[in-house]
């Protein structure tokens, strides 16, 4: 009997089916895994086998074909001496009548004395268990190549666990072709299908210098001389063509066949030569509902060239690939869904509200579950005030994330009406109710006013505020707890506090501070000791808000990560008093000149001359359109931070529209004006009437 490879060469298959092709170290993670220490190599077609054996499974020396069963053929007279065929393992096997192996160990059959029968026919037994012995090992070199194609995830690693479970140990090289771009799910692509080389791999040629060989390059399109040169790594398969038949027939096919021979130069270009004889095998890689690509197996001309079973094994690499790409194809799109959907919900950008600087970070409960019910969001008041909310609601599907975007759609609307905190928290309560008896959310909404210096705060079971003081002071915020949102029947109240110029406002999730390791209150607890820690550093400096947002990141440990985390931060700067100018006005036909006059000294206090003519023909212009239809006193408030900022308020609820004005209309053309004129401008609706707004950029120094 011919010797075989042991278990830690390269593979049984390789080694039964050409010679060994060395490796250089490291590089045993190109082979397909073995079955497991003990097991019988494969003795594919071609090798020598047990003695009085030879060349192919089931064939003896002198060239005959002989059956599995021994029919047809004339029976040799049973041999003095033989020894009975051994099983795998060393198991001496006992024969039946005919010289079959039984698969029966020997004192089985006939009483426990009865000595083991011998085979009268030794050289047909000896080929039968050569051919099992073979089936076993493909069939668990088979198990091995599709385990490791299946545990890809992505794209990338099923093709990668193709070709390393595939070169050496059954091809010498590989090349993947797939669609582009990859049909997902039902869709139907248009235009021509074209076929793009994904990844290639092959046994190097070159030994380096130390006599081993050169490791395996991650994605070459060049292949050696040897295995047919250079491959096209674009292909467009013409409707009709070889090629389309080919892939539509699924089955893979040996090169030599006509049908292959005209597929091939089509899919890897008309210059590339490959081997002659049965040493290459296009297969189609068929997913659930369209083939979505090719393999190419190759084998070297010093190798044994594949047989009719290696087709088989090229099916089942081909199917197992071809579903994995599907599963992975399948799940890029509901993660990118996922993701986009997240992103949508949440703010892309923060504003930028006069008197306060934001900062916000969100993070996923796992990398595998990018969606989640946590929101954050920062909504421009009148007034320059501005709604800070964060909400989290319960779980982490994408209904939780839709019933969030909902939720947060809601508070939006809301925040527009100018609504207390308290009222807010009612209505997204009653939103919460009407979607459904089980959505359930918490949720904090604070409403700062940079003139004032003050925040308002409203909580609906959330967990409390940290403000971390100019000095480095951290504290937790006494806001009442409330219930969550969805409970229904709950009042909510609100608290006013102050909100000193410098001190910085930390909104958060329950993911922040809670885990399976640790409470609420001990997270809380943490984190306040964090941001004190970090205002240490900076000394009498408030930190800045973006690293100050990574650092308090940066406590979470390995184990903390079992919610979605958003994470709000917002820097009260305010407005000085000695920047604000606030007139009570009655609406009366002297009152724009009263105006005019007020905005003027305003102006010149400030040393503002320049804006005087145009801030002074549209505060006319807006405190006009107040006083036609206001019925008690107007307001009239003057702002000076990086813009210069008028808002003129009165008690009458419809909003302004732009139109344009006819020639023969007397009025109409206020608010033209203004939208020609003014930076910005802007209407909101109060819950007492109404604020017309608008900006003029501060002139540039030095200018003439």
């Amino acid at each position: 009997m011919a010797p075989t490879a042991p278990r830690g060469d390269d593979s049984a298959y390789a080694a039964d089916h050409g010679p060994r092709h060395d490796t250089a170290p490291g590089a045993a993670d190109n082979r397909c895994e073995e079955p497991g220490a003990g097991a019988t190599p494969w003795q594919g077609p071609g090798d020598s086998g047990p003695a009085g054996a030879t060349g192919g499974v089931g064939r003896p020396r002198d060239g005959s074909r002989t059956g599995g069963s021994g029919a047809g053929r004339p029976r040799p007279e049973e041999t003095p001496g033989v020894p009975p065929p051994a099983a795998p393992h060393g198991v001496p096997v006992e024969t039946g009548a005919r010289g079959e192996a039984t698969g029966r160990a020997p004192g089985r059959t006939g009483g426990p004395d009865a000595p083991p029968a011998r085979s009268a026919h030794p050289a047909e037994s000896v080929e039968l268990l050569a051919a099992r012995q073979a089936g076993g090992d493909r069939l668990r070199f088979i198990g091995a190549a599709t385990r490791r194609i299946a545990r890809g995830i992505d794209l990338d690693e099923i093709v990668l666990g193709l070709c390393r479970a595939t070169v050496p140990t059954f091809a010498d090289a590989i090349l993947v072709y797939l669609r582009d771009p990859l049909p997902v799910g039902d869709e139907r692509p248009t235009g021509p299908v074209v076929l793009r080389l994904r990844r290639t791999d092959r046994i190097p040629e070159e030994p380096d210098t130390n006599g081993g060989r050169l490791p395996m390059l991650p994605a070459q399109p060049d292949l050696s001389p040897a295995m047919g040169g250079s491959a096209a790594e674009l292909s467009e398969v013409l409707p009709g063509g070889p090629l389309a038949e080919v892939l539509r027939g699924v089955r893979p096919l040996f090169g030599e066949v006509q049908a292959a021979r005209a597929a091939l130069p089509e899919l890897l270009g008309p210059l590339t030569h490959l081997p002659a004889g049965h040493r290459v095998i296009l297969a189609p890689l068929r997913g659930r509902r369209r083939v979505i690509g090719a393999a190419v197996f190759l084998r070297r001309p010093d190798r044994p060239a594949f047989e009719a079973d290696d087709l088989l094994v090229a099916a089942q690499l081909a199917t197992h690939t071809a579903l994995g790409v599907d599963k992975a194809v399948l799940y890029g799109r509901e993660a990118y869904i996922a993701d986009a959907l997240q992103r949508t919900m949440l703010p892309d950008s923060l504003p930028q509200p006069t008197g306060v600087r934001l900062a916000s970070r969100y993070l996923p409960a796992a990398e595998t579950a990018r969606v989640g019910g946590d929101w954050y969001d920062a909504i421009p008041l009148p007034g320059s005030r501005v709604a800070l909310v964060v909400g989290d609601v319960m779980g982490h599907s994408m209904t939780s994330a839709a019933i969030m975007g909902q939720l947060r759609t809601t508070a939006q609307t809301l925040a527009g009406l100018d609504l207390p905190p308290q009222e807010v928290l009612h209505h997204l309560d009653e939103q919460a109710q009407r979607l459904g008896s089980d959505r359930m959310a918490t949720c904090l909404y604070a409403v700062y006013d940079p003139v004032a210096h003050r925040i308002m705060v409203a909580n609906a079971g959330h967990p409390p505020p940290v403000m971390l003081h100019r000095g480095g002071r951290a504290e937790v915020l006494r806001v009442p707890p409330g219930a969550p949102i969805g409970v229904g029947g709950v009042d909510f109240e609100a608290v006013e506090l102050d909100a000193p110029a410098g001190a910085t406002l930390v909104l958060y999730t329950d993911g922040l501070v809670e885990s399976r390791i640790r409470d609420v209150w001990t997270g809380i607890e943490q984190l306040r000791e964090r941001l004190t820690e970090t205002a240490r550093l900076t000394g009498p400096n408030p930190p800045p808000l973006e690293p100050l947002c990574d650092e308090v990141l940066d406590m979470l440990g390995p184990g903390d990560r079992d919610d979605d985390i958003a994470l709000l931060a917002a820097r009260f700067d305010g407005i000085a008093p000695s920047d604000v100018a606030y007139w009570y006005l009655d609406p009366k036909a002297q009152t724009a000149g009263q105006a005019r006059r007020l905005a003027r000294r305003a102006l010149a206090r400030w040393g503002l001359e320049e804006l005087t003519d145009s801030l002074e023909l549209l505060v006319s212009e807006v405190v006009t359109n107040a006083v036609r239809y206001a019925e008690r006193p107007i307001t009239l408030r003057l702002l000076r931070t990086d813009v210069l900022r008028c808002e003129v308020g009165d008690d009458v609820p419809q909003l302004p529209r732009l139109r344009q004005a006819r020639p023969s209309d007397e009025g109409g053309r206020g608010l033209y004006l203004v939208n020609r004129m003014a930076r910005r401008w802007g209407a909101t609706r109060l819950s007492t009437g109404k604020v017309v707004w608008f900006e003029l950029s501060m002139p540039i120094a030095g200018a003439p």
